[in-house]
C-alpha cells in the first residue's frame, strides 16, 4: 500500500480506505463486527473523528491514524479535537468513587403493592 496515492478529497479518501481494508482482508462490516459496533459507526468516521475506530482502521492498514486523516491532527502529532481529551482520556466509565457523587437514583417502575 502506497500512502502517497491516497486521495486528498475526504469522500474519495473514504472509498480508498474501504478498498485498502478489503485488500488487507477485512471489509468495513467485518471490522465493525470485530469491534462490536454497528456498520453505521464505521461509516461515521468518514465525517467525524472517532479515535477508537480511527486507530482500528489504521492498525489494519499498518499506518498511523494521522496519515489517514491529516486534517484531524496538529503538526506536532496531537489530535485536533472539538472536545479535547474526551476520547483519549484514560478514565474508566465504571469508577466507583465517581458514582458516589452522581445524582442518579434508581427508581422502581413497578408498584409492589405496599404503597398506599
Amino acid at each position: 500500500m502506497n500512502i502517497a496515492e491516497m486521495p486528498r478529497d475526504p469522500a474519495q479518501r473514504w472509498e480508498w480506505i474501504k478498498y485498502q481494508l478489503r485488500i488487507h482482508g477485512c471489509a468495513p462490516a467485518e471490522l465493525a463486527r470485530q469491534l462490536e459496533i454497528t456498520d453505521r459507526a464505521i461509516r461515521a468516521v468518514k465525517h467525524a473523528p472517532y479515535p477508537r475506530i480511527e486507530r482500528a482502521i489504521a492498525e489494519r492498514l499498518d499506518v498511523k491514524p494521522m496519515q489517514l486523516w491529516p486534517e484531524r491532527w496538529n503538526l506536532d502529532g496531537t489530535p485536533l479535537r472539538q472536545r479535547p481529551n474526551r476520547a483519549e482520556s484514560l478514565m474508566t466509565y465504571h469508577c466507583t468513587e465517581c458514582s458516589k457523587d452522581s445524582r442518579y437514583v434508581p427508581v422502581s417502575h413497578r408498584k409492589t403493592g405496599t404503597e398506599a
